[in-house]
């Protein structure tokens, strides 16, 4: 009895020493998991597949309570990491993930739960975290005194920064018929969020582009979230065509329809474009380098454009009436859940693996 007691005590002990490393070393960019769920039920939901949707928003708002939590624990246990975290080049823009998963979230609460109420919550903190994480890290990085140079200070992630405004300008746009007295403000600000996200991907790619082709990148540094170079634009795509869907509800974006469209047809090419050399890139790191293929919170990082994607297609198909389109969204929308699949199969066996194996302190905490 007392050698099972210890044993309990023993794996109580170390089951706790897990969560306090969980937490210390929790990846910033986790709100991926909850952008990438949601895109991917919002497609099903455009190409006919209610039961898959509705499954996909249940999960999502599991996956967002979990998420927030976690985060929240770490800031309230670990603020020193944090804010270490938040003010660093690479890991910092992982912090990006919270607005577009939010707002992600909230879109699916429109369109899928129909509960404005809570999709008009999901704004206001979308809206607050953007105003706070995004120049909270772009004045972090612009005046600290030492800086990584270009070649190890920026990836993929830092066009998440373009994905959240973008993400804020969609919800924004779908909240209008509930929006009152304030409909002119909301949709003025659905554009200008539009166009910001527009003007961070513009100033951003050129320097991810020059460190691709005039730096020598390992098959490490090639990470999963550069497949956000893709991700961006077409977030930027769907975001251009729920404006123009919406266009008879303002004015103004009547006015400017001629301008968004093409801007929009613009930025689907742009994605579009860059999905055979991120394949490319992907062969090479996988298959010619054998870069072990393995579980990681940042794989959530290229399902989410591979949704992103397909969810752009349907909605800039009917937004600028190109049928031809059409045709191929189910094949695009059964590779975006293959990968999904394969990454939420990868996290859940992590979870079991670790939770099965839980082990005492080797050492001291690391500090708060």
């Amino acid at each position: 009895m007392e050698r099972g007691t210890s044993d309990e005590v023993g794996y109580a002990t170390g089951l706790w020493h897990m969560v306090q490393v969980g937490l210390r070393e929790l990846f910033p960019g986790y709100f991926a998991l909850i952008m990438a769920t949601g895109i991917i039920s919002l497609a099903c939901g455009m190409l006919g597949l209610p039961i898959l949707a509705q499954a996909l928003f249940r999960l999502n708002i599991v996956n967002y309570a979990v998420i927030a939590t976690l985060m929240l624990a770490r800031l309230i246990g670990y603020p020193r990491l944090m804010l270490a975290d938040l003010t660093d080049h690479a890991r910092g823009p992982g912090f990006f993930t919270s607005i577009a998963g939010s707002c992600v979230l909230g879109t699916q609460f429109v369109v899928i739960g129909h509960e404005n109420g809570v999709a008009w919550i999901l704004w206001g903190v979308g809206v607050t975290l953007s105003f706070t994480v995004i120049y909270a890290f772009f004045a972090a990085v612009t005046l600290r005194g030492v800086k990584p140079d270009l070649e190890t200070g920026i990836n993929g992630a830092w066009l998440i920064a373009t994905v959240g405004s973008q993400s804020i300008a969609i919800l924004s746009t779908l909240l209008l018929p509930t929006a009152g007295a304030y409909k002119t403000a909301l949709v003025t600000f659905a554009l200008i969020m539009y166009l910001m996200g527009c003007m961070t991907y513009l100033t951003i790619i050129p320097l991810i582009l020059y460190r691709f082709t005039f730096f020598r990148l390992t098959p490490a540094e090639l990470t999963p979230p550069y497949w956000i170079n893709m991700g961006a634009v077409a977030i930027t795509t769907l975001a251009g065509a729920t404006l123009i869907m919406n266009a008879g509800r303002s004015s103004l974006l009547t006015a400017i329809l001629p301008f968004l469209k093409g801007l929009t047809l613009y930025f689907w090419a742009t994605a579009t474009w860059w999905i055979p050399l991120l394949l490319i890139l992907g062969v090479w790191r996988h298959l010619y380098r054998h870069f072990p293929l393995r579980y990681s919170p940042q794989y959530w990082g290229m399902v989410f454009p591979l949704g992103m994607y397909t969810a752009c297609t349907i909605r800039l198909s009917q937004a600028v009436d190109l049928p031809l389109l059409a045709p191929v969204t189910p094949y695009l929308l059964a590779i975006a859940l293959f990968a999904w699949s394969l990454t939420f199969a990868g996290l859940i066996h992590e979870l079991v693996r670790d939770f099965g194996r839980p082990r005492l302190p080797e050492s001291p905490a690391r500090p708060s």
